[in-house]
């Protein structure tokens, strides 16, 4: 039986990848099978080059480019990386399409709602439930002020709450596009971590089941 995809979003600072790793420690206490997977695949030289400078906030030759290199990655992705690992279990994957809409439309000043319609297109990297953490920027910032790394294009306070508002938009045109769920919920505090994580965790085991007791 093929596994759940399931796609943490949100801008950088939101909670994703504390969520993730409470999820796969979770799952793993629950032997349920759940693995873990980035946004890109890196499988194509071309489109890696294009997707490299748009995360720098720099622009392809023109958004048609952009366009194509993130719709050839994510096809990669979906049948090379996302439909083995399904293959074995459940998948969670830390930003996949919705945060590639909102990077295209924030460097070449796009519609989101275009780039989320085309990227949906490619049906093998589509999450079965997509959770939009809506954490306020300002919380975001405060995080990120901590972190030792430097900051990477997007996490300006300007960009960022630009970017938030560009993920709700994304959101909207995802679910009128596929049909699919998304979650948005705050990862604020522990109780916001650990009802996000007994959500997912119900959503996992549902599909855990035998399709006849569904």
């Amino acid at each position: 039986m093929k596994g759940v995809l399931l796609a943490v979003e949100g801008i950088s600072g939101a909670g994703k990848s504390t969520l993730r790793d409470r999820l796969l420690a979770a799952a793993r206490a629950e032997d349920l099978p759940l693995g873990h997977i980035g946004q890109f695949s890196w499988l194509s030289l071309p489109a890696t080059r294009t997707i490299v400078r748009l995360r720098s906030g720099s622009r392809a030759a023109d958004s048609a480019e952009a366009m194509a290199a993130a719709r050839r990655d994510l096809d990669l992705h979906g049948r090379h990386n996302l439909a083995p690992a399904l293959a074995l279990g459940h998948v969670v994957a830390d930003r996949l399409t919705l945060s590639t809409a909102c990077l295209i439309s924030l460097v070449h000043d796009l519609p989101v709602t275009d780039c989320v319609q085309q990227l949906a297109q490619v049906h093998a990297a589509r999450a079965e439930l997509t959770i939009l953490l809506t954490t306020p920027p300002s919380l975001c910032h405060e995080r990120l002020s901590h972190r030792a790394t430097q900051r990477r294009f997007g996490e300006d306070p300007p960009t960022a709450a630009r970017l938030a508002g560009l993920y709700e938009q994304a959101a909207d045109a995802w679910t009128e596009k596929t049909g699919l769920p998304v979650l948005r919920h705050p990862c604020d505090a522990g109780t916001d971590l650990d009802a996000l994580t007994a959500t997912c965790l119900s959503h996992l085991r549902r599909a855990a089941l035998p399709a006849a007791h569904i």
